[in-house]
């Protein structure tokens, strides 16, 4: 069975709201809500296709537009490439050309809407920024907060709030702490162990490498209302994270870095490759920084992570 190959469009509005559309009752997953686009016919680039869907089922032109995710899925009667671009600038009053009902909603309320299962990494990409920060170690509870807290009111909207032990009660007090800060301003993810899930119901999970490997075959531990993440470093682990139903992952290390000077760097054109088989956005770690943010995009990444590149002087 051949894949379909499909552009779709993340369209932003200047206010940050996303438009998306609900299919006709008789096409293929029919009533269910979409990201807008259509086939990409042979002989078109992705970025021509996206164009000629946009200004024939919206009446808009593309102006700015950058890769976002591709997701590969197979439903019983159909294969799918989704090759999504995230949509900044457009001129025209998007309106529904065909006749399909539009709707402009926030990022949050996305998860309220009913989209086809292979929409589903393509709303957790609509839904995640560009930087994702994870703190540093060895800082004091204070100067640690202080950061923070600085990073939140600099435009960070993902924080790890990172666990070098384990069972630490030291972390779960300074979890405390971050949930404060982050409430209504920043998406927290916290590490350690899943006991701990019900005492923090605010935050995300990013699980370690470790975790991945004893608890994928369990499958999610608690509903896709919450954000679930894990770190990667190869092709076996992306396979378990996909199989855990993870919403993210970060996948490192690209290239070398001060705080794992031992680890072998796997490098971009690896990365790139890694990515492409895989249907979830990765955030790349170690050795990358705001300036690598456009490479990361171009290879299919949904952004950069680190410590150092986002971590404010204090």
């Amino acid at each position: 069975m051949k894949r379909v190959h499909v552009a779709a469009a993340v369209i932003r509005g200047n206010d940050g709201k996303i438009l998306i559309a609900r299919r006709a009752d008789t096409q293929h997953q029919g009533g269910l809500w979409e990201f807008p686009g259509g086939k990409v016919e042979t002989g078109e680039t992705v970025e021509t296709a996206l164009a000629r869907e946009l200004l024939e089922e919206l009446g808009i032109v593309v102006v700015t537009a950058r890769p976002l995710i591709k997701v590969q899925h197979d439903y019983p009667d159909k294969q799918v490439l989704l090759d999504v671009w995230e949509v900044s600038v457009f001129t025209g009053e998007p309106h529904g050309a065909e006749g399909q009902p539009l709707a402009w909603v926030s990022a949050r309320e996305l998860a309220d809407y009913d989209f086809p299962a292979a929409n589903q990494p393509i709303v957790a990409a609509a839904r995640l920024p560009g930087e994702y920060l994870i703190t540093p170690e060895g800082l004091e509870t204070p100067e640690l907060l202080r950061g923070l807290q600085k990073a939140i009111a600099g435009g960070i909207k993902l924080v790890q709030l990172r666990s070098p032990n384990g069972y630490d009660p030291k972390y779960r007090d300074l979890a405390v702490d971050a949930v404060g800060l982050c409430a209504g301003k920043a998406q927290l993810m916290l590490k350690g162990p899943l006991e701990w899930l019900g005492d923090f119901p605010a935050a995300g999970w990013h699980l370690t490498a470790a975790q991945l490997r004893k608890l994928a075959s369990a499958g999610r531990p608690f509903p896709a209302t919450r954000w679930l993440a894990a770190s990667c470093h190869n092709a076996e682990e992306l396979a378990l994270a996909e199989q855990m139903g993870v919403d993210f992952v970060t996948l490192s290390p690209v290239q070398a870095t001060q705080t794992h000077p031992d680890a072998l760097p796997m490098g971009w054109e690896q990365a790139t490759q890694l990515i492409a088989c895989f249907s979830k956005p990765v955030f790349l770690l170690g050795g990358v920084g705001v300036d690598d943010r456009q490479r990361a995009w171009e290879s299919g990444a949904q952004g950069v992570a680190g410590i150092r590149a986002f971590w404010p002087e204090v």
